[in-house]
C-alpha cells in the first residue's frame, strides 16, 4: 500500500475519533500527538544548528583552533594537574592503608608553654607499655619502638647512617616487615638481649653482599651482631628508604643506650579498624592513671592514630586538587574571552545572512540559538581536543620506571566538559543576543 494512502487513511481515522470523543477529553488524548509533534521539531531544529556549527568550523579551521587554543591549554592543563595530585595522593593513601589503619603510635610527649613546665620531666617505660598490652582489651599487639642510627660493617664493607631499631617480635606483624630470607627473632632473644639482628635490603646493597650473608656477623656501632634473617623489600615512601634498616631486640639496645629506658615509645595493633577510637581511650586512662595525672591535667603523651594521619592527608589532598585546579582553570577565562571575540567577527561577517534568515520568518530566539550552538560546539570541540592531550601526557608520564601509576578520573573529564559548554554559553551568549536584535532591513543593507 502505498505510504501517502496509509498517511491519508491514518489522519482520517484521528479525525473521526476526534469527532466522537468528548470536548473535555480531546485535549489529553492528543496531548502525546501535539508534544511528540513539537519535540520533534525542535530536536530537528537543533540538529540542523548543531550541523550548521560544525560546517563554520570546518569551513574556519586554522581560526577555530587559534580561538579554541585558550579552552585546549585550560583543559589539558586541569586534566593533567588534577590526574597527577589523584595519583601521588592514591599512593600515599594506599602506602598508608598498607602500614594499617588500626595502628596507633605513643610517644612520651611534653606540652609546649606553662602546662608543659608545671608537668616537668616526662617519661614512659616497660612498665606502661606492659599496663597497656594487658589492660586494654582492644589492644591485640605492641611492641617497643626504639631509634637511632649507627655504623654497619662487615669485612670491608660499611653502611652508614642506617636507621637501628629497637622492638619485639611482634613488631613484624604489626608493620608486616617480614623476613623474605632466614628468620625474625623470637622473645627468647627478647627476653635475654641477644646480639642477633635483622637486615634491610638496602643494607645488603651498601654491605655489598647477597642473602648468603644469613647466619654470618656484623658488627653494629661496633658490637658484634649475628644475622637471623633479610627483611623483604619496603621501598621508599615519603622521600624515606625503608630498606635502610636495621632490627634488633629492643632489650638488646637497651644496653647500648639505657637512657632509653625512661623515654620508650610504642606502637599498638588495635583488634579492629572500627575499635580505633576505644582503643585511645582505654591507652590515655591506663597512661593517665599510672602518671597520677589530676583530671584537668593535660597528657604527658601522645598518641598518633593511623586512621587520623589518613584523614587529614585526605583534606590536604583535596583542597590541594581544589586549589590547583582553580588556578588552572582561571585559563578558560581566556578562552570564554577568544570564542566571545571570535564569535562578534562572525556575527559581523555574517550580517546579510542574518537580515536573510529574517526576512523568510526567522525569529529571534532562532537566531540567538543558533549562534549559542555555534560558541558551545567551538568550546566543546576545544575541550574534547584538551581532554585528548591530558590523557596523552598522563599515559606517556605512567611510562616512567619511577612515576606512581597515574589514571585520569572520570569526574575530572565530565567536570572539563561541563565547564567547557558553560563557558560557550556564557561568552557566547553576548554575541548571539546581538545577532538577534539586528533589524532585517538594515542587515540586508550591511556592506
Amino acid at each position: 500500500m502505498p505510504e501517502a494512502t496509509v498517511h491519508v487513511g491514518v489522519t482520517r481515522e484521528l479525525a473521526q475519533a476526534r469527532g466522537r470523543l468528548p470536548r473535555a477529553l480531546v485535549g489529553v488524548v492528543f496531548l502525546p500527538v501535539r508534544l511528540g509533534s513539537w519535540f520533534g521539531g525542535r530536536l530537528a531544529t537543533q540538529w540542523q544548528n548543531i550541523q550548521t556549527a560544525f560546517i563554520q568550523i570546518w569551513a574556519n579551521k586554522a581560526r577555530s583552533v587559534l580561538t579554541t587554543l585558550g579552552i585546549i591549554i585550560a583543559v589539558t592543563s586541569t586534566i593533567t594537574v588534577v590526574s597527577f595530585v589523584q595519583g601521588f595522593g592514591d599512593y600515599v593513601t594506599n602506602m598508608l592503608r598498607g602500614f594499617g589503619t588500626n595502628i596507633m603510635f605513643v610517644v612520651p610527649w611534653a606540652p609546649t608553654g606553662m602546662q608543659g613546665r608545671m608537668i616537668g620531666r616526662v617519661s614512659m617505660d616497660i612498665h606502661d607499655q606492659r599496663a597497656v598490652g594487658s589492660e586494654c582489651d582492644k589492644v591485640r599487639r605492641i611492641s617497643p619502638m626504639l631509634f637511632t642510627s649507627g655504623t654497619v660493617e662487615y669485612g670491608r664493607g660499611k653502611a652508614e647512617n642506617v636507621e637501628i631499631q629497637g622492638v619485639t617480635e611482634a613488631f613484624q606483624t604489626i608493620r608486616n616487615f617480614f623476613v623474605e630470607k632466614g628468620r625474625f627473632f623470637g622473645p627468647i632473644d627478647v627476653d635475654h638481649g641477644t646480639y642477633v639482628c635483622v637486615l634491610g635490603r638496602e643494607v645488603l646493597k651498601l654491605l655489598e653482599v647477597d642473602d648468603s650473608i644469613v647466619g654470618e656477623y656484623v658488627f653494629i656501632n661496633q658490637l658484634r651482631f649475628r644475622v637471623l634473617g633479610i627483611l623483604e623489600a619496603k621501598g621508599n615512601f615519603m622521600d624515606e628508604n625503608q630498606d635502610n634498616i636495621v632490627l634488633i631486640p629492643d632489650t638488646t639496645l637497651l644496653k647500648m643506650l639505657p637512657f632509653f629506658a625512661r623515654w620508650m615509645p610504642f606502637i599498638v595493633e588495635v583488634t579492629a579498624e572500627q575499635d580505633t577510637e576505644e582503643a585511645s581511650l582505654q591507652i590515655s586512662r591506663v597512661l593517665r592513671t599510672r602518671h597520677g595525672l589530676q583530671p584537668g591535667q593535660p597528657n604527658d603523651f601522645r598518641i598518633f592514630r593511623q586512621d587520623e594521619m589518613l584523614r587529614d592527608f585526605q583534606r590536604v589532598r583535596m583542597i590541594a586538587t581544589s586549589v590547583l585546579a582553580g588556578i588552572v582553570g582561571i585559563s578558560l577565562i581566556v578562552g570564554g574571552i577568544g570564542i566571545m571575540n571570535i564569535m562578534l567577527v562572525s556575527v559581523t561577517e555574517r550580517t546579510k545572512e542574518i537580515g536573510l534568515r529574517k526576512s523568510v520568518g526567522g525569529r529571534r530566539r532562532d537566531i540567538l540559538l543558533q549562534f549559542l550552538t555555534e560558541a558551545v560546539a567551538l568550546a566543546t570541540v576545544g575541550g574534547v581536543i584538551g581532554i585528548t592531550l591530558g590523557y596523552s601526557i598522563c599515559a606517556i608520564a605512567s611510562l616512567h620506571p619511577v612515576m606512581v601509576k597515574i589514571v585520569v578520573p572520570i569526574w575530572a573529564v565530565l567536570l572539563a566538559l561541563g565547564f567547557c559548554v558553560g563557558v560557550g554559553v556564557l561568552f557566547g551568549i553576548i554575541p548571539a543576543f546581538k545577532a538577534a536584535i539586528l533589524h532585517p532591513i538594515d542587515a540586508l543593507r550591511h556592506e
